[in-house]
């Protein structure tokens, strides 16, 4: 039996959780998708099949200075903003297969932070 890359074991986690996780234009779904560089969320009505807002690490100030987790806290209060403007507040979290430590959960603290509940 062969054994699963990183990158395919995360893909099967993230399929198994996408079963069970439904966004809906009341309570959308955030998204995370984290990369080497940065890290970036969404909130998704996944009924109408729509982005409602967008947060990632490009939106930061350029003068922004910290760790990976301390941006990923940023990104996640960024979120929040746009979510309470679009009218969103509460979310389902899909961390996309991420183990729920480090910047993934840096990033929802930042989104607790700033307003949204899950």
């Amino acid at each position: 039996m062969a054994t699963l890359s990183v990158r395919e074991a995360r893909l099967r986690r993230h399929k198994r959780v996408r079963n069970k996780v439904l966004g809906t234009a009341e309570r959308p779904r955030l998204v995370v998708f984290r990369s080497n560089r940065g890290i970036s969320a969404q909130l998704v009505d996944d009924v109408e099949r729509k982005t409602i807002a967008v947060a990632g690490h490009g939106e930061l100030k350029k003068t922004f200075k910290g760790s990976k987790t301390e941006q990923a806290a940023e990104v996640g209060k960024l979120l929040a903003a746009a979510g309470k403007k679009a009218g969103v507040e509460t979310v389902v979290f899909d961390r996309a297969g991420y183990l729920y430590h480090g910047r993934v959960k840096a990033l929802a603290d930042g989104a607790r932070e700033g307003g949204l509940k899950f």
